[in-house]
């Protein structure tokens, strides 16, 4: 069954939205194709042979569909899926509840697993590896170590931010360690579309482009500047066309690339302050009022791929691109 054909279930209760707005079936999920295949493979493989899947890590920037990818598994599985992330795991105890009330077979998702405890992480290799976990009782001359046996379940974690995390516990990721990227023009479109069904918007005329191409090929966005459209529309009782999603996101700030004033505050910065760069991360989160991880994680990368932005060994350079679209006189960068 094709995207196209499968019933959708309009939803316009936006309390419901992020579990409505998922995909259901591998169909439904655009995008990613080569992660898809990998991960069809493996869960049919291990189907067949009647074990639990392999644990699975998942990395790449926010919004790309970590998440998702987590639940659809469960899905298609028909397992269970227990949901914690890495800083709601404080202490071994934590880890030691969550691990012994799992069934066999389910599946223990971490999201920014990077954020876990290193005392923490030593307890999970084994638990990950040979399915026990060894909790030290008493302290002293007088501890002693409990080994307890653990169902098989599949450990499936998502980081944003995969250098923070340790070789030891990147290598127990015997199913595979896949990257998620940023998606096409195209793709973003054709979310948009299932989106709108969903909330039972019809969007008019190229409101589609108009939000893809403002979306920074990311679906999380697009959903949610798609509501801010349907909002617009409704509250000033037009159709939910071109100049409505033009008005509505020039509303929140974005223009034409997508980008945002944070985005265009930095690039600002970079270019009125420091000559276009190379200036430091840590310059350009001074001056800039922004801490540096969102910086990294959250600004940079969208500027780099739409090519505003270069990471040299120096430092970061706004780009010739970056200086017409913002209006600024190009100059070559500093030597």
């Amino acid at each position: 069954m094709s995207s196209n054909d499968t019933p959708i279930k309009k939803n316009t209760d936006d309390g419901f939205l992020d579990v409505t707005l998922r995909p259901s079936t591998w169909d439904d999920y655009i995008g990613q194709g080569h992660i898809k295949e990998n991960l069809r493979i493996l869960l049919d493989a291990a189907k067949e042979r009647g074990h639990t899947a392999e644990h699975i890590l998942f990395y790449g920037p926010p919004g790309l569909g970590k998440t998702t990818l987590a639940h659809l598994i469960a899905k298609e599985t028909g397992r269970n899926i227990k949901v914690t992330s890495g800083p709601a795991i404080e202490r071994v105890g934590d880890l030691a509840s969550i691990l012994t009330n799992l069934t066999p077979g389910d599946i223990l998702f971490v999201d920014e697993i990077h954020r876990l405890n290193k005392m923490i992480e030593e307890v999970l290799y084994p638990a990950m590896e040979g399915g026990t976990l060894d909790i030290i009782i008493g302290k002293g001359p007088s501890a002693r170590t409990i080994q307890l046996e653990l169902p098989p379940f599949t450990l499936i974690a998502a980081t944003t931010r995969i250098s923070l995390l340790s070789s030891p516990l990147r290598s127990r990721f015997s199913g595979g360690t896949f990257r998620l990227e940023y998606y096409t023009p195209e793709e973003i479109e054709r979310i948009i579309a299932r989106s709108a069904k969903i909330l039972d918007v019809t969007l008019d005329g190229e409101a589609h482009k108009e939000i893809a191409m403002r979306s920074r090929r990311t679906p999380r966005t697009a959903n949610y500047f798609l509501k801010r459209v349907r909002d617009y529309a409704q509250v000033h009782k037009t159709e939910a066309g071109t100049d409505a999603a033009k008005k509505a996101l020039a509303l929140l700030g974005v223009d034409e690339f997508g980008l945002t004033q944070t985005d265009r505050l930095l690039l600002e910065a970079l270019i009125e302050k420091f000559g276009g760069g190379p200036v430091g991360v840590k310059t350009l989160a001074a001056a800039t009022s922004e801490e540096e991880g969102t910086i990294e994680d959250v600004i940079e990368p969208y500027l780099i791929q739409i090519g505003f932005l270069e990471r040299t060994p120096r430092g970061r350079v706004a780009t010739q691109r970056a200086h017409d679209h913002l209006g600024f006189e190009w100059k070559e960068p500093k030597e």
